[in-house]
């Protein structure tokens, strides 16, 4: 009896149909999942803009409400309505305000404070020595 070959011909036919098949489908299953991942990303920005415009329309509301106006106008600009007492609160001390106190100023660095004691000391400006202290010599 004759060994049948492994491969037949109708077995090699149906392989490159079944190869030609599926390169042909791969394209299209592609750019199918492609356009799915792009419906996906829409969809998600379509609940972020609707979401951004109830937002905003709700805002829009509140702005529409005379009530929130005058509230607003209270507290933003301190506005008094007629008929109303108004009062201000002033500073318990005057000049200090909510800005920063001022600070005296930093004493400056000790190479300035030197030349200018060597200048004083060539001008003849300098201080006198105390009665506790030596004095130089050359001087009466």
């Amino acid at each position: 009896m004759a060994k049948r070959p492994q491969l037949t011909g109708r077995a090699a036919i149906l392989a490159i149909v079944v190869c030609a098949i599926a390169m042909s489908l791969a394209y299209p299953v592609r750019e199918y999942i492609a356009q799915r991942r792009a419906i996906a990303e829409l969809q998600a920005e379509k609940s972020r803009v609707e979401a951004d415009r109830r937002a905003l329309e709700a805002q829009a509301r509140q702005i529409r409400d005379p009530n929130w106006i005058k509230r607003t106008a209270k507290e933003r600009l301190h506005y008094c309505g007629p008929g109303e007492k108004c009062y201000v609160v002033m500073e318990a001390e005057p000049g200090k305000s909510q800005t920063a106190v001022k600070q005296a100023a930093p004493a400056p660095p000790w190479y300035q404070t030197l030349w200018k004691s060597v200048e004083a000391a060539d001008a003849g400006t300098g201080r006198k020595a105390g009665a506790g202290e030596k004095e130089t010599v050359g001087q009466p």
